[in-house]
């Protein structure tokens, strides 16, 4: 029995896909809501697979994605998402992804990937793999900024309301902290992001995936 835990927070979304995959009966898949779910059930049972969707509230698919890999680096990690995520390869590729899967593929193309992914094998789409050739320069410096971006949960916060354009005082006054600490939290972020600006941190945060995309 393959065991898979699925990490989306739509759960139509989680509970057809559950359904799709486990017409296959040598499959079970658990479903869980959000990333905090995630790593809470991984702590109790066993799964040979995660299936990860990448862009969710609060801790994102990709900083799941490490936190997961950090903690047992032979985890088998799927990012399977209905967005672009040729933007995000490099960032996902460094935290230990075994490949990703498209929302949109079909049931078998879906389990297809599953036992690739059982047997060692990547699971990358080819038109992913053009699209990243054509891309070669522009990857370069996602390399670079995977060793030095390290946002914390209380940053990527901070970084969400930035982005649904929230003043400084707005942002202390939601998650109940000072305006003084709102200034300092916000240039670390842009220190670490290597921006200069709201603006320009609100770009870089969307590209690696740190913010909710829906809010673009």
């Amino acid at each position: 029995m393959i065991r898979i835990l699925l990490v989306d927070d739509h759960p139509s979304v989680g509970e057809g896909t559950k359904t799709m995959i486990e017409q296959d009966p040598e499959m079970n898949v658990t479903v869980v809501l959000s990333a905090m779910e995630a790593i809470d059930a991984v702590q109790s049972h066993s799964y040979d697979i995660i299936l990860c969707d990448l862009n969710m509230p609060g801790i994102s698919g990709l900083e799941l994605t490490k936190r997961l890999i950090q903690q047992d680096p032979d985890r088998r990690v799927l990012i399977y998402t209905g967005y672009e995520i040729s933007s995000h390869y490099n960032l996902l590729i460094e935290s230990g992804v075994c490949g990703f899967i498209s929302k949109t593929v079909s049931r078998e193309q879906l389990l297809n990937a599953i036992r690739c992914t059982m047997r060692g094998e990547a699971v990358v789409p080819i038109a992913l793999l053009k699209q990243l050739r054509r891309n070669e320069a522009k990857f370069s410096r996602g390399e670079k900024v995977v060793e030095e971006v390290s946002i914390n949960e209380r940053e990527q916060s901070i970084l969400q309301e930035v982005a649904s354009g929230n003043s400084n005082k707005d942002i202390a006054c939601k998650l109940h902290m000072s305006q003084r600490t709102v200034e300092y939290n916000l240039t670390r972020i842009f220190e670490k992001l290597g921006v200069r600006s709201r603006s320009e941190a609100i770009v870089e945060s969307k590209r690696l995936g740190l913010v909710r995309m829906e809010q673009f």
